[in-house]
């Protein structure tokens, strides 16, 4: 093997997935975010592949493959060369023309859509790829759970109209779960943030993980889940007549907590401003400004970032700087919207526009001023801006929610006529008339997929890989001097088309065992002299840890059935859902 086994942990595995995918010879990393598949980490993701084309095939996807470099006009065209921050790569070719390295691939395909999709009899179409891309991501962490550079499967759907689109972005709901059911791995669906892809409708799948980094917000008795940075839940509004506003004095009572201590009041009863400062990104020019927002929600609760970024329509946002908020004549720590001035945009949570008499600053160091109203005292955007968190009740029932930590492993949007009105991508109809594609845009990241895969499947030992997924199906181990036999089972299992990791090292038994189990192959075939004067091999399942033999002459048939019956014990699980 090209790859050696590591005894210890390198430094920097921060989880035992990715220690083992290290330690077992899988991956190695060349820089931050960045990493090389060798040869066991690479059949694996052939396995996770296959997999992949199968089920997107079944729905009628065409594979094909598009650059990874482009030339940054198309990306002009949709504005994404300018809206999207340092994550996307640029640099311009020797004639000095602009270009990207492409983090995904609507423009591309797009592009290619406009020339190939003419008409209405060449639609509806669906193409797949499997491509690298790049993120210049600045937090790397995990392995492959968050890379710079990595593969993913991108499929892109065309259609006439939005009944097409609903209908193939149903037949990637259910291709996905088939998909990660059949790898093995548990996942969930949730509604999720469309980002910088754009279109209103995204879902995004889920492997529940204490090293994810998004937080689900799910309800148990009515089955809703969304990543909290979409979720919503069920507000209770304070609704009485309006009272005149009235100046206090509040001295030191900057935070909400304090405030509500001094008045003797509910936190629920008061407004509470988050500064913020977007940035802006003029589509046509690519000229960025940065503009403060102001952020009004509820005492008792949290603003969340992403409702907030979405609500103001900014490209990022980022703490906001005292002299910033000064600027517009606002006191931190006693601020509220009410007679500030200069240029900010106001957002309000439906918290605080759909209750009365609420505590709001004075914009006046020591004061606040009771009995503030939207509407009257002042003015703004009203959008669900709150973030959602455990024991709030759910939106749909009213059951107290719960959260969990997950890694997303795959997503899909409905991007609507989005790229195609940018890039002129229409077909004519039988009309005659001219009318924008509508499109799907679907991703799954398969190295992130194996990360994921051996963060489930490992214990003490190493990985123990699902027998669709493993690198190889059998680890045959010999500890006899004469290889002869031990050549004969090899060559009859390859020939019968089974995957044999071979281990015929000069090594001890007590390091040959250690490797299998770290490598984690399925099936571990053991011929040693005892077994070897019996006519058997001893066999042991790495999922179980069960030992058994089977007959030298009967290897390949009892070999072969034991894999049969892994999988078909995996696609007894395969989940089918409906959207």
């Amino acid at each position: 093997m090209f790859s050696r086994t590591l005894r210890e942990a390198p430094s920097g595995a921060d989880s035992k997935g990715y220690e083992y995918l290290l330690r077992a010879g899988y991956i190695e990393q060349m820089g931050a975010g960045i990493f090389s598949l060798l040869p066991l980490g690479f059949k694996a993701t052939q396995k996770i592949q296959n997999i992949i084309r199968e089920e997107m095939n079944a729905i009628g996807g065409e594979e094909m493959q598009m650059p990874v470099v482009n030339p940054a006009d198309i990306w002009k065209e949709t504005g994404r060369f300018y809206s999207i921050d340092k994550e996307m790569a640029r640099f311009t070719d020797r004639n000095n023309r602009d270009m990207v390295l492409a983090m995904t691939h609507e423009e591309a395909v797009t592009d290619i859509a406009r020339t190939e999709l003419d008409s209405y009899k060449r639609l509806p179409r669906l193409v797949y790829q499997m491509q690298t891309k790049f993120r210049d991501d600045p937090r790397p962490r995990a392995g492959l759970i968050r890379v710079r550079e990595f593969t993913m499967l991108d499929s892109y759907s065309f259609d006439r109209d939005y009944e097409g689109l609903d209908r193939i972005y149903r037949d990637h709901y259910r291709a996905y779960f088939r998909i990660f059911s059949r790898c093995g791995l548990p996942s969930i669906a949730v509604g999720a943030d469309s980002g910088m892809m754009g279109g209103k409708i995204s879902h995004e799948y889920m492997y529940l993980s204490p090293i994810g980094e998004d937080t689900i917000i799910y309800c148990d008795k009515c089955g809703y889940t969304a990543n909290r940075q979409i979720a919503r839940f069920q507000k209770e509004y304070f609704k009485e007549e309006m009272k005149p506003v009235e100046k206090v004095a509040t001295p030191e009572c900057k935070t909400i907590e304090e405030l509500a201590e001094f008045l003797g009041i509910d936190p629920r009863k008061t407004a509470k401003c988050v500064f913020m400062v977007g940035t802006f990104v003029n589509d046509r020019n690519g000229e960025e400004e940065e503009k403060l927002i102001v952020a009004l929600v509820r005492g008792d609760l949290e603003v969340e970032e992403s409702k907030l970024s979405n609500a103001a329509r900014a490209n990022s946002i980022r703490p906001a700087h005292e002299e910033e908020i000064a600027a517009c004549s606002m006191v931190p720590g006693y601020a509220s919207p009410i007679g500030a001035t200069g240029d900010f945009i106001c957002i309000v949570d439906d918290s605080v526009a759909e209750s009365n008499n609420l505590v709001a600053g004075a914009n006046e160091a020591g004061y606040h001023y009771l009995n503030t109203n939207f509407g009257r005292d002042y003015q703004g955007t009203v959008k669900d801006i709150a973030s959602a968190r455990e024991g709030m009740a759910c939106p749909e029932c009213g059951a107290p929610l719960k959260s969990s930590k997950g890694v997303e492993i795959g997503n899909i949007f409905q991007l609507g006529t989005r790229y195609s009105e940018s890039m002129n991508c229409t077909y004519q109809d039988e009309n005659g008339r001219q009318i924008p594609v509508v499109m799907g845009s679907y991703g799954i990241g398969v190295g992130r997929l194996l990360a994921c895969l051996a963060e489930e499947y490992n214990d003490e030992s190493g990985l123990k890989l699902p027998m669709p997924v493993a690198p190889y199906q059998v680890h045959l181990v010999s500890l006899v001097k004469d290889p002869a036999v031990a050549d004969r089972i090899y060559e009859e299992l390859t020939r019968k088309g089974i995957d044999v990791l071979y281990d015929d090292r000069n090594e001890t038994a007590g390091v040959k065992f250690a490797d299998a189990d770290l490598i984690g192959i399925p099936i571990r075939l053991t011929l040693g002299s005892r077994s070897l004067k019996e006519g058997k091999v001893e066999v042991r399942l790495r999922s179980t840890g069960e030992t058994s033999s089977y007959l030298i002459d009967d290897i390949a048939e009892e070999v072969k059935a034991e894999i049969d019956r892994e999988i078909q014990a995996i696609e007894d699980k395969v989940v089918e859902k409906e959207l």
